[in-house]
């Protein structure tokens, strides 16, 4: 491991990035750090989910948290789907996040739960069928 992963509990834990916990407010009041992780557990079921986005694509990841130009309705509670297009090549993105809040223990960060490459037809679905709770401008 790098000097930038860390251990959580047994789960080996790599920095991606920050948040403004001011946009993010939209999904949770309460979030306790800017810090973003995702585990190697995580990492492996993105590869085994969506073959080639992990590796073809993390370096967008501190971008997407960092800019998000949606923020959706997530289906649990303390967690962000992330809508974002890289602009200098028009790529589109989801990703899941999960925010740590005061409720939570001790261990927990905000953490990249899944994150895939998608096309327009998803885009425009998700925009859709789901409440945005946040519109970059």
């Amino acid at each position: 491991m790098g000097a930038a992963d860390r251990k959580a509990g047994d789960k080996a834990v790599r920095y991606v990035g920050k948040i403004d916990r001011g946009i993010y407010s939209c999904v949770a009041g309460d979030i306790l750090t800017d810090e973003v992780v995702i585990t190697d557990e995580r990492v492996e079921h993105i590869k085994e989910r969506h073959p080639g986005d992990y590796e073809r694509f993390v370096g967008y990841i501190p971008d997407i948290i960092a800019e998000p130009d949606y923020i959706i309705s997530a289906n649990k509670d303390n967690t962000a789907v992330i809508l974002k297009e890289i602009e200098d090549n028009g790529e589109k993105f989801k990703l899941v996040l999960r925010l740590k809040v005061k409720a939570d223990p001790v261990e927990y960060k905000n953490s990249v739960l899944t994150f895939w490459h998608i096309g327009n037809v998803t885009w425009m679905k998700s925009l859709k069928n789901k409440k945005i709770l946040y519109r970059r401008e």
